[in-house]
């Protein structure tokens, strides 16, 4: 690290000048839209003698790979506006149409394509804003920027544009609703303003207001928009209904189980603009079986999984509901709280007094989601840049099924009562890119079973100059009533979390301080993800960066972090970390490399054990350092490759009778994708890990009535058992895309995962981190496979409105003992031969907007 700090500090008093003034942002531009009153065909020809006469927006100024040279192929943007649109009028000056690149891709993906954007900051809080973004191919990417979600790929608008090509040119023409965005209702509008044009083929991206990558954030380095003058915010009214059908296929083959099953469902979104700051999203009967299936692995850890959100409502226009990190969105419609407990609530099997046995009850169905009965959010900013934010979701009741093996009668058993999920947040943009922000989370069940309240108070002011900024947040955690199916109180019902940090955002050179602690008692989870509390945790980091090509690179991101972590309540050491790295891209082939180094002393796992309340037992891991790095090709290139792995090396263990081999971890991953043609594309990745002589616990699954498993389980859970055990995990995908044109695409993923566990000894842990050998010979290997196969065939056949025709096939299956094997393409074999669930859908929405229709209506 000191050798890259070395290579790359200030030599002369005028480096250190033009450092400084690097991190100053630029001066801010000004552009003056000009109304119209006659109507502008979309065309992307821009051939209506009203663009000649607005105003040009020219000169962009180049943010990578080099920041600060003026662009060489003029940019040149018009700005036009009517009583119900914002129009755009872009041209690129290019050398050839050979050097315009136009890839063509789904929507929300640029691909490997030049593209125009337009940004937008209609409160001119700089803080908070918009983009819409055209390819050469005319594929559409929007997207909203805001402090808390950076910028939010998945917020979708209705807009419209067109693109051409003219000799050595291509055009761009954009029409913005004013019923995509919010505004005030003041006379005079001052909008903050940013144009962006990406030349694919030297990898160049340029601003029309200069972007500074040294400068802290990105929407207070945009432009001005001026001019707009007597624009009122329109009704924002909009019904997207759906309709929706199932065919799905299992092979049961079981007498009385049908194979396949239908469904037909129909519901719809609704969006409500309750004045010019404020807008309503419901969506009804919600139907989310066509987004993609969730990555399912093995977990060992003691922590659940957390699985990405795909459904659309609650990746949209979610910002300010992610705030603090307090919402995690699958907690909506997930799986039910009682799911894993109904098999403890069956009649057993038992002796009749004739001798014979008689079978007990048994699971028919059991729901592994919670279907929802609807879901809203309210959500906008005053003109005083204070954002409001609500949510609310309603679920039903969700029961499982069970059957009586004798008389063949059926009853419910209750895993989810009726719940109502809420949030509300308050969020006050301050000057100099400060904000603070207040948040609520809640969760009430009826009947019973525990409700759950979070509420969490966020801070950041930075100074003037934007340059230095204090942030910091205090949470409160509250439970009440008892756990589900039991007449027992929940044991964390107050917890709390406190963090502050101080640190220079702004420059070549950043660091920052941070400290923070989460209470025993604190728990988020309802609404929330928690992944271990407990804690007491401190750290500090360094980054020095160079924006600007030097020597044969065009940058260089250094970075530093040293962390320390003790255990909340009792007060222990858990753990400290140091970690340094760096990265950066060639300037001729623009090969990008990166490596990452990191070092832990002795670290005691106090959550591996599974014992509650935590501080008597944990797992030691020795001392052990990493090295790893990676190699990413240019992207430009038909074929490109992603190649990345590393190497963790610990120390030996010799606190038992006998000393263990040394524990070592291997991964290395690599990628290729080729573009066959500017419709079709194919990207492959294979992932390999490797744990040798992992420790890990291994008290799940015991069974009593083994004499192995009936010594730990009668003293569980003052006895826990570990194991060494070998994990190897092998990751196959293989995706796929034929983009038919900028509305039409069809995309295939397939996914094949195994891991596979080997254990070659047993230990019982003591207090204090102690372990004894154990002669424990129950075989507790296993291996995990799944499967997924998600083809999708999207046709957005007008604005806003979409036919989906989607196909899954999925299988998964879990080996024990003498069946699990390590030999890949065995587990591969037994994937292909487990029974495949097989759904095929097909989904048609219909955006309907109430102008539009008044319009058509009037006409």
């Amino acid at each position: 690290m000191l050798v890259w700090l070395a290579m790359v500090a200030p030599t002369s008093a005028q480096t250190v000048e033009t450092a400084a003034q690097a991190a100053v942002p630029a001066p801010k531009r000004q552009l003056q839209a000009l109304r119209i009153t006659e109507a502008i065909k979309l065309d992307g020809q821009l051939d209506e003698p009203i663009w000649q006469q607005a105003p040009i927006a020219t000169d962009f100024i180049q943010q990578r790979p080099n920041p600060g040279p003026h662009e060489k192929h003029p940019t040149e943007v018009r700005v036009l506006y009517d009583d119900a649109n914002l129009y755009v009028g872009a041209i690129m000056h290019d050398v050839s149409q050979d050097s315009i690149m136009r890839e063509l891709s789904a929507r929300d993906d640029i691909g490997n394509s030049d593209f125009f954007g337009v940004f937008l900051d209609t409160y001119h809080d700089q803080l908070n804003g918009y983009s819409f973004i055209v390819s050469t191919g005319g594929v559409q990417v929007d997207a909203r920027y805001s402090p808390a979600g950076g910028e939010d790929g998945n917020w979708n608008a209705v807009w419209d544009s067109r693109t051409t090509m003219r000799g050595t040119d291509w055009l761009c023409e954009i029409r913005i609703p004013y019923s995509a965005i919010r505004f005030s209702k003041a006379p005079e509008q001052l909008w903050g303003l940013n144009f962006m044009r990406q030349r694919k083929r030297d990898n160049q991206a340029f601003f029309w207001n200069e972007v500074k990558p040294a400068v802290d954030g990105f929407v207070n380095q945009w432009g001005e928009l001026r001019g707009l003058r007597d624009i009122t915010p329109p009704l924002r009214l909009s019904l997207t209904p759906y309709v929706s059908s199932y065919v799905n296929h299992f092979p049961y083959q079981e007498q009385g189980t049908r194979n396949t099953s239908t469904s037909f469902n129909g519901g719809a979104d609704v969006k409500w603009g309750i004045n010019e700051s404020f807008t309503l999203d419901a969506t009804l009967v919600p139907d989310f079986g066509q987004v993609q299936s969730d990555n399912q692995v093995l977990n060992l850890s003691p922590f659940e999984v957390q699985f990405q959100e795909n459904r659309q409502f609650f990746t949209e226009g979610t910002e300010l509901f992610n705030k603090g990190n307090l919402f995690y969105s699958r907690r909506v419609g997930a799986t039910p709280i009682g799911f894993s407990s109904v098999s403890s609530q069956l009649r057993k099997g038992q002796m009749g007094p004739d001798g014979e046995r008689r079978p007990g009850e048994a699971v028919v169905s059991n729901p592994g989601v919670t279907r929802l009965l609807n879901a809203t959010k309210v959500s906008g900013r005053t003109k005083n840049g204070l954002g409001v934010g609500v949510f609310n979701a309603l679920s039903n009741d969700v029961y499982a099924t069970v059957r009586d093996s004798v008389d063949g009668s059926r009853r419910d058993v209750l895993t989810q009562p009726f719940s109502n999920y809420s949030i509300m947040v308050l969020d006050q943009s301050l000057k100099n890119n400060s904000y603070v922000s207040l948040i609520n989370t809640n969760v009430t069940r009826v009947g019973s079973t525990y409700d759950a309240n979070v509420t969490g108070g966020l801070f950041r002011f930075a100074n003037k100059k934007n340059a230095y900024a204090v942030d910091g947040r205090v949470v409160y955690s509250r439970r009440r009533g008892n756990k589900f199916g039991s007449e027992k109180a929940i044991d964390d019902q107050d917890g709390y979390k406190y963090q502050v940090g101080v640190s220079k955002i702004s420059g070549n050179f950043t660091w920052g301080l941070n400290h923070g602690i989460e209470s025993d008692k604190y728990n988020p989870n309802d609404l929330g993800i928690l992944f271990g509390n407990n804690n007491i945790s401190q750290g500090v980091y360094a980054n020095y960066n160079k924006y600007k090509p030097f020597w044969k690179v065009n940058n260089l991101y250094t970075y530093f972090n040293l962390n320390h972590s003790l255990l909340y309540k009792p007060t222990r050491y858990q753990n400290a970390n140091v970690a340094a790295g760096f990265n950066t891209t060639f300037t001729k082939n623009f090969l990008s490399v990166g490596l990452d180094f990191d070092a832990n002393p002795v670290t005691h796992d106090y959550y591996e054990p599974r014992q509650y309340p935590l501080g008597d037992y944990f797992v030691r891991l020795p001392a052990n350092a990493n090295v790893g790095g990676y190699i990413s090709s240019d992207y430009r290139k038909k074929l490109a490759l992603d190649v990345n792995g590393g190497v963790r090396r610990y120390d030996t263990d010799d606190r038992l009778e006998r000393a263990r081999p040394r524990r070592m971890g291997y991964g290395w991953s690599i990628s290729p994708r080729y573009r066959v043609s500017n419709q079709l594309n194919f990207r492959y990745s294979l992932d390999w890990n490797l744990s040798q002589n992992q420790v890990g616990y291994v008290n799940g699954d015991l069974d009593e009535s083994l004499p192995d498993d009936a010594e730990f389980r009668k003293n569980y859970p003052s006895d826990v058992l570990l194991g060494r055990r070998r994990v190897l995990t092998v990751t196959n995908t293989l995706s796929g895309a034929y983009t038919f044109n900028n509305r039409m695409s069809l995309t295939i993923r397939t996914r094949h995962y195994t891991s596979t566990v080997n254990y070659a000894d047993f230990a019982r842990l003591g207090k204090n981190g102690q372990e004894t050998l154990v002669d424990y010979r129950r075989n507790r290997d296993n291996t995990f496979n799944a499967f997924n196969v998600d083809a999708v065939y999207s046709w957005w056949f007008a604005p806003g409105s979409q036919v989906s025709i989607v196909w899954k096939n999925a299988s998964s299956s879990f080996l024990e003992a003498n069946e699990a094997t390590p030999l890949y393409f065995d587990n591969l074999n037994n994937t292909i031969n487990t029974p495949h669930n097989n759904n095929v859908s097909i989904k048609i929405l219909y955006y309907l907007d109430y102008l539009m229709l008044k319009r058509k209506l009037a006409s």
